[in-house]
Formats: C-alpha cells, sequence, structure tokens
C-alpha cells in the first residue's frame, strides 16, 4: 500500500470519512402491474417493501444462478434498482423488456445521479450518521432530490446526488475533513467489510444462495425466474458452498494477494474446501484478508484450513478486527 494510501487508511480507521465515487446503475420502475413483474423477475418480495425503505435482492437466470445484486428502494408509488456499474446494463435490459407486457414503466436515471461511498463516521468538523438499517434518507442538496442509504455490509454509506449538485457535495467533503481514496485503498476498505463484488467474487456461475447475504432471498412468496433451484438448496438445508472471510497466517509482500486469485483451499485431511476470490493486505492485522467459496463441511467460523504451505481461518462477514 502506498504511504499516502496507508495515512489515510489508519485515519479513516480512526474514524475519519473517507469516500470514493464509484460507477452505479440506478433505474426506476414504475406502474400498476410493477410489483407483479418484479416479484416474478428477482429473490425478494417488494410487495411487502414499505415507502422509503430498501432491501437486497438477486436477478437470477432459470438455473438459479446470479445475473446481479441489488437494492430495490421504494419511493411511494416507485421502485429504483441501484447495482454495479458492470451489472448495470444487464439489469436494464432485463426490466425493459416488458414495458411492452403491460403497465409497466422502466427508466435509467444512471446518468443524472452519481453515487459517493462513504467509509468512517466523521472527523472533529464534519459528522455522518449512516441511515437505520434498511432506511431511505433524503438527502439536502440544490434540487432536493438526493437520497442515501447504508452499506451492505459495515460502517460507511452510499450518496446518490443529483449531478448538478455533486462538485458542490464533494467540495464539502474535502473542506471538512473528508478524504477521497484511491481504488486501491476503497479494495482494502470493502474486503475487510466482506462486501462482493461481481466479476471478482461472484458471477453468473454463482448460485444466489452461496452469497449468504442476509434477507437477499424470500422463500415465502410466489414464483419466479429461478426458484425452483433456490428453493430446492433451501428445504434440503444448506448450500454447497458460500463467500466468507478469509485471514491467512503468515503476512504476505503487499503485492503477494493479487495473486491469491483462485488460489485452492484444502482441510486438514488435504480435501479441496474451497478457493479464494479476492485478497488484500490488512494493515490492521498486519495479513492477509480474503474473500472466498468456502465447502459446506468447513463454513464454521474458526475452521483451520490449508493454502499452500500456509493456513487460512474461516471468518463471518463483516470481518471484526
Amino acid at each position: 500500500m502506498k504511504a499516502e494510501d496507508l495515512e489515510k487508511y489508519n485515519l479513516i480507521s480512526a474514524g475519519n470519512i473517507g469516500f470514493i465515487e464509484r460507477k452505479r446503475g440506478l433505474i426506476e420502475v414504475s406502474g400498476k402491474e410493477a410489483v407483479q413483474f418484479l416479484n416474478g423477475l428477482i429473490t425478494n418480495d417488494v410487495a411487502k417493501l414499505e415507502p422509503y425503505k430498501w432491501m437486497p435482492a438477486a436477478f437470477p437466470n432459470a438455473q438459479g444462478r446470479l445475473l446481479a445484486m441489488v437494492r430495490v428502494m421504494r419511493f411511494d408509488d416507485k421502485f429504483r434498482f441501484e447495482t454495479e456499474g458492470t451489472t448495470h446494463e444487464k439489469v436494464f435490459q432485463n426490466l425493459f423488456r416488458f414495458t411492452f407486457a403491460g403497465d409497466f414503466f422502466v427508466e435509467d436515471l444512471s446518468e443524472n445521479f452519481a453515487s459517493v461511498s462513504l467509509f468512517g463516521e466523521g472527523g472533529t468538523d464534519f459528522k455522518i450518521k449512516a441511515p437505520d438499517e434498511n432506511e431511505i434518507e433524503k438527502a439536502k442538496f440544490e434540487d432536493g432530490r438526493g437520497f442515501v442509504i447504508r452499506a451492505i455490509r459495515g460502517d460507511g454509506c452510499d450518496f446518490f446526488i443529483p449531478r448538478t449538485s455533486m462538485e458542490g457535495f464533494l467540495n464539502i467533503l474535502k473542506k471538512n475533513g473528508g478524504l477521497e481514496i484511491s481504488d486501491e485503498l476503497y479494495e482494502v476498505l470493502r474486503i475487510e467489510r466482506g462486501i462482493p463484488l461481481y466479476g471478482f467474487d461472484m458471477d453468473e456461475t454463482t448460485i444466489v444462495p452461496e452469497l449468504g447475504i442476509d434477507g437477499l432471498i424470500s422463500y415465502q412468496k410466489g414464483c419466479y425466474i429461478g426458484q425452483e433451484i433456490i428453493a430446492r438448496i433451501y428445504f434440503r438445508g444448506h448450500v454447497a458452498k458460500q463467500i466468507k472471510g478469509l485471514i491467512l497466517s503468515e503476512p504476505r509482500a503487499e503485492d503477494a494477494p493479487g495473486e491469491l486469485k483462485n488460489a485452492e483451499l484444502k482441510s486438514a485431511e488435504g480435501k479441496n474446501a474451497g478457493k479464494i476470490t479476492s485478497a488484500v493486505f490488512s494493515p490492521k492485522l498486519g495479513k492477509t484478508v480474503a474473500l472466498g467459496f468456502v465447502r459446506y463441511d468447513y463454513l464454521a467460523e474458526g475452521t483451520e484450513l490449508k493454502i499452500g504451505d500456509g493456513a487460512a481461518t474461516v471468518k463471518n462477514l463483516p470481518f471484526e478486527f
């Protein structure tokens, strides 16, 4: 980690705010048949979503494999879908194809809003209190249309800011001690908080329950694409593997974590126990921490696994240091 990044990491760990602008997709859905169509497409139940609340959900394919993970927000009689930049177009096309089938309207708002992720709670001059879990809080900007929601895991929150107000918002953050973080520092912070990234920790080979994210799937609502596979996994009792945290026993050189991508995990008996998907060196621990798929028999926190000549300890997410 560069000296500048390490200094900012330590300040954020001490409570200061770090921020980064991230490319996200934001798609609005409305219409009298919105709930009906949406509940046939995603894993969660939007019929139970109250105004100004949000829920995690996934778009699966017919085999229950992940097309995209989203956060679904309700604004009075409209819904908004927020997703990663890499899955934005996929989500938009998945929704838009149903506009020809009924009273169902889809609008891409991605170009109208910027997204800024904040870590930490603030220094002496500027403080941020993340909204309560699953709450949507309106944010005051010049045109009054922004909003903020809590991050999926760990501390921090995500702001969605009208692009016309973006420059002013960033100036306020910087003026009051906000620390702009690099992509490299973001990678450390997101892995420490257990936030999976599409294309790295999950993709279209991932079966949705393998993500292990609380509240992602409703097992009470009616049918949706991929529901049969996902329900079968649930009612048989467990997934074959799941994303977990891992702490490696030995410190590694700063350039080593990238070499760990897809490294095999083995049990004490030498059996395949999973693989690493993302890894970084954690200054807090002085060790490498990772996200990875761990097979069912080894999911318990504290399980010791082998990786090469070293060891890795299974941890629940987010990491608690």
